[in-house]
């Protein structure tokens, strides 16, 4: 009898092990988007709990290929951005961040300050504006008359400007590998996510295209041009669509005509900067970039044409609003970017030395625009929560400068959610 016990016993163990199996996860916060936002956000997640596993996936074969590397080069000052938004504090506080960063790693990088150049009278007020932004978010400005602003770029013209001194430049994908080997992040290249698993009670299990399965604790979506299809898969719905505009660029044949940024007077309806000039950390001057929409979520030219991705932008209400609200603009966006001619003119209002042979294509970018149902372009940083997850659904410019704040926001609510 005492053996027959024992026996059964034995066999009740076995049973309850199986029917209680230990979920093996690969990983605590599983990142998807190798940009330097994500990467930026694994950097924060290993220094702020260390021991903390974290694994990224990206799609591309290494990072930094879409935003993050097909900008301007351009460490903002914050002086654009609505005092106590997301944008103003933390492009503020990044830009110094970043100029540190870059100066503890030896990673290429200047605080060359800029000029934002009023060249009509009726640009004047919202120069004048700007000034106001500028010392209400705590950056330094330098109100310039016409004949100041040969002090600091002698073949540029203008009715008046203003100097800030804090703006920069540096090598942003240099940043991003930076943060990939700093984070201590298993990090997985050519590795695109194609179905997202979500479980309230357990966590997250993602299917890549190559087949393999990862599975985490918490998601985080730094998506980018894809974060909105991604929040999608996870089963939350982000209620705004991502919008790409394409921006152009030119490269300046004769760049001893710009010693450094100079920049128009922004349309305050409008999230871009316009047609800027900018000496990027190679001593080669880019300019640019124009806004038109662009045919796919990677379409860095006409030819890139997705159908798919098409169609939802087309499906979105917002879009057809943003349309009918801002065709005038869209149709002088448009004109810039099908003639050369209508290109130079722009730059000729800031550079009147300019010719059309000193423009030479180079590449272009696209712009993560998120935009609501009504039309409305997302104006700031844009944050989402869900059971396990996390998403970052609108970072565009300053995200680059702003990378190290916001890693640090992403890192304590992915933390939190842990």
């Amino acid at each position: 009898m005492h053996c027959q016990w024992r026996s059964a016993l034995s066999k009740r163990e076995v049973v309850r092990v199986t029917r209680v199996p230990e979920i093996a996860y690969d990983c605590d916060v599983l990142v998807i988007g190798g940009g330097i936002v994500g990467l930026s956000t694994a950097y924060a997640i290993t220094r702020a709990a260390p021991g903390t596993r974290v694994t990224v996936l990206e799609k591309e074969p290494g990072p930094a290929r879409h935003q993050t590397g097909r900008n301007s080069g351009v460490i903002h000052s914050g002086i654009y951005y609505r005092p106590g938004s997301l944008k103003a504090r933390y492009a503020v506080r990044g830009a110094a961040e970043m100029v540190k960063f870059c100066a503890e790693y030896g990673i290429p990088h200047a605080v060359t300050g800029k000029l934002i150049v009023a060249t009509d009278r009726a640009e004047l007020p919202r120069l004048h504006a700007l000034v106001q932004r500028g010392r209400e978010n705590g950056i330094p400005v330098r109100e310039l008359g016409g004949s100041q602003i040969a002090e600091y770029e002698p073949e540029v013209r203008g009715l008046a400007a203003i100097h800030v001194g804090t703006t920069g430049i540096c090598d942003f994908v240099a940043v991003a590998r930076q943060l990939a080997h700093g984070s201590g992040a298993e990090i997985r290249y050519g590795t695109r996510v194609v179905r997202v698993d979500r479980r309230p009670e357990r966590g997250v299990a993602v299917l890549t295209a190559n087949g393999d399965v990862v599975r985490g604790r918490v998601l985080v979506n730094c998506a980018g041009l894809h974060s909105d299809e991604i929040a999608r898969l996870t089963g939350d719905d982000p209620d705004v669509r991502i919008v790409p505009f394409r921006g152009e660029y030119y490269e300046l044949a004769r760049p001893e005509l710009v010693r450094g940024l100079v920049y128009p007077v922004p349309d305050p309806a409008f999230p871009f900067l316009g047609v800027h000039l900018t000496r990027g950390i190679d001593g080669g001057v880019h300019i640019g970039p124009n806004a038109v929409p662009a045919l796919a979520r990677e379409g860095y030219g006409w030819g890139t044409v997705r159908a798919r991705e098409l169609g939802a932008t087309l499906a979105w209400p917002g879009s057809w609003r943003i349309a009918r609200r801002h065709w005038r603009y869209g149709a002088g966006e448009l004109r810039r970017s099908l003639s050369k001619g209508a290109f130079t003119e722009a730059v000729r209002r800031l550079l009147p030395g300019v010719s059309e042979d000193d423009l030479v294509p180079t590449a272009a970018g696209v712009r993560a625009q998120a935009v609501l149902r009504d039309g409305t372009l997302v104006d700031d940083f844009l944050f989402r929560e869900g059971p396990r997850t996390v998403h970052v659904l609108n970072a565009p410019s300053p995200a680059a400068t702003a990378s190290l704040p916001i890693g640090r926001e992403v890192a304590r609510r992915a933390l939190s959610a842990l």
